[in-house]
């Protein structure tokens, strides 16, 4: 899916936290308790949820309810649509044209 450069944008300022990129690569390939990500940070519980809810409104990460505790997974899809987005920013043209004013 392509999105807007806006949504683009949104997506990467999600990810501009430090703690929020750890988040990311926690839960890349695996599902997380709240609890267990707690359990990585120096922080309470009141900004993990902070965090979290910036990547679940983002898109970039899903919440479901278990009992008293929220699950955490990575929006797979999401991830690669940004991964393709900045493949495609930095890819380098076989050839560089010249603009025509130099």
């Amino acid at each position: 899916m392509t999105y807007s450069t806006a949504e683009y944008a949104l997506l990467f300022k999600a990810i501009s936290d430090e703690t929020r990129l750890k988040i990311i690569g926690m839960l890349s390939g695996t599902e997380l308790c709240a609890c267990n990500l707690l359990e990585e940070f120096n922080i309470t519980q009141p900004t993990l949820s902070y965090h979290m809810k910036i990547l679940t409104d983002s898109g970039l990460v899903f919440g479901r309810k278990d009992g008293s505790w929220m699950r955490y997974t990575l929006n797979d899809e999401k991830v690669a649509d940004m991964a393709a987005f900045l493949a495609d920013a930095v890819s380098i043209p076989e050839k560089e044209e010249k603009c025509g004013c130099c």
